[in-house]
Formats: C-alpha cells, structure tokens, sequence
C-alpha cells in the first residue's frame, strides 16, 4: 500500500506530491567525543541512508536522542538533512518537545526550510486525557500548513496515552493536513480499529510502523515503518519491503525474523546498542548524551558477534 500527499504551497513554492512506503530511516544523532552534535557525520549517514535505498529520512526520533537536544541543535539538524536529501526523497522533522510552545516553533522552522511534513506526539510527561490530547495536536496541526504525523506510543507515555481509533476519527475531522500516524503500540485489536476508521474517512492516511514489526501490520493497512535497522542492515529492510509488496510471505518472514532479532539487540540498552552495533558497519556515530549509557566495550563486542551469527556483516555496506 503506497500514500500521496500533497503539503500546500509554501510562499512562492510550490510542493511536489510524495509517497510514503516502505522502511523509512531515522537515523540517530552523531556526536563527537565532547559531546557536541556532529553535523559532517550527520550529512553522511543521511546521504548513506538515500544512497541505500532509503524511502524517506525522519528526524530526531527518541532513537536520535530528540529529548537531549537543544532547539538550536535541532534546528540546525533538519537544516543539514534537508540540505542533503535535497529533494531525493521526503523528509519528515519531529517536532515534539516538553513545550508545546518549542513544538510550535520547531514546526514553524520545518516549514520554513523545506520539511516534507512534520511528526508530533502527545503531551510528555503526564497523562492527558484524550481531550488533551486533542487540542494539543489541533494547536500545533493548525500551526503549519504541512501535512503532520502523530506519534502513538503508549509503552513510552503511560498506560491510557494513545490514540484511540475515537480520537484519530476527531482528529482527522478537525484538521484538513492529518495525514498519518507512527504506531508504536502493536495492539493488533486498535490497530485495526483505527486503519478501518482512518482509511475509510481518509484513504491517503499513511500508519507507518514506529516498531519493526511491519508484516504482521501491512495486510491491515499499514504503508510502511520507521526503521531502527537500517542503520546497520539497509538491503534487508529493502528485502524485506519488496517482499511485502510481492506478496512474497515466506521471504517476508525470514527477513521479518532477523529484523525481530536485531531490534531486540538494539532494544536493550536503547539507542546506546544501536550506535554500538553501528561501529562495527564502519559508522561509528560516537556516544550517547548522559543520562542514556554510552556502549561499553565489551557490549561493542558482543554486538559485533550478534551480528557476525546474523550473516550482516558479510550482505550489508560498509563504512559512510
């Protein structure tokens, strides 16, 4: 399943429409050893994501270290991505932030630069209610003109903090540039209740997997992921969408079995495994801002071993 949409004109330019499939990359944020964002290293992964196949590129996920960043660094971040992508393929900047009013500001500063559309979640750090959660997404989706994406993450907000099929439907009613969702529920009973309602009151609404268990979620409606294997294993995550739209099962699965066990490497001790498992491709993205651990040695090592019994090392690219 394929989505377009179409962002309305911003200033004198006009967007080109675009199609969100497949297994979207968000790369994390390369720092240097003090700490400080990595902006050169930045544009090459990016670039390596494009290069490799990469359907669109998103920017700063929790896997980024969005909450560690300051709005500057942020800003300067989805610069230097949309400077690289440089129209090859959309681009989507995460906007949610403790401030709501940050959240307006970052979604201000995407359109202005270029983004594709942007990505915002529910209220941090409490349990709003969903009518909460409703005039929040309303304030910041009437903000900007470009197409935005909810993030439905209840594992990391609080038990009762997701998107209801109920509050997708209001949603959808209330603002004409709703476009999609980043599921990272995997509650197959909601999950469909919400592909159902979505796509039947809007068949270009685009549920993206925020979780890497897209073959059980693409028959149901889903039109891709945002990937955390792609930094380490891009032509599976090829693979395996093709597979999906080939209606190949049986090569789906497999891949869809060694992308499960990657995530569960990279879950544990998360994104530390990721930037960890990273150094042994040849991309070292460098260390994880306190409070989140930096991977030690000896979890480099066994990380470089996991991967070796996967046969990653021996199909997927090397180096930038």
């Amino acid at each position: 399943m394929s989505t377009v949409m179409t962002a309305p004109p911003k200033a004198a330019e006009k967007k080109k429409p675009f199609v969100l499939k497949g297994v979207m990359q968000a790369p994390v944020t390369p720092l240097n050893d003090d700490f400080s964002v990595d902006y050169d290293r930045f544009a090459k992964m990016v670039d390596f994501h494009v290069r490799n196949g990469a359907p669109a590129i998103a920017w700063p996920h929790h896997k980024a270290e969005s909450p560690n960043l300051t709005m500057d660094e942020r800003k300067k971040g989805a610069e230097v991505m949309i400077k690289t992508v440089a129209g090859r393929v959309p681009v989507s900047v995460f906007v949610g932030s403790l401030s709501e009013e940050d959240s307006l500001d970052l979604a201000t500063h995407a359109q202005r630069i270029g983004a594709d559309m942007i990505l915002t979640i529910s209220p941090y750090c409490r349990r709003p209610s969903q009518e909460e959660i409703f005039r929040s997404i309303t304030r910041i989706g009437s903000h900007t003109d470009l197409p935005v994406l909810t993030y439905n993450s209840p594992w990391r907000n609080g038990e009762g903090v997701e998107f209801t099929s109920t509050l997708v439907q209001r949603l959808i009613e209330r603002l004409p540039n709703y476009a999609g969702m980043k599921d990272a529920s995997f509650h197959s009973e909601k999950f469909m209740e919400i592909s159902r309602i979505a796509l039947n009151m809007r068949p270009g609404f685009s549920i993206i997997m925020g979780l890497e268990h897209l073959l059980a979620s693409y028959p149901l409606g889903a039109c891709g992921s945002f990937s955390s294997c792609g930094a380490i294993a891009p032509n599976l995550c090829n693979r395996f969408f093709a597979a999906l739209v080939a209606n190949d099962w049986e090569t789906a699965r497999t891949c869809q079995y060694k992308i499960t066990r990657l995530y569960r490497l990279f879950k544990d001790q998360y994104p530390s495994s990721l930037k960890g498992a990273m150094i042994s491709m040849g991309r070292d993205a460098g260390p994880i801002r306190s409070p989140l651990p930096t991977a030690s040695k000896e979890r480099v090592d066994f990380l470089c071993k996991q991967l070796e019994e996967l046969g990653v090392m021996d199909t997927e690219p090397h180096g930038w």
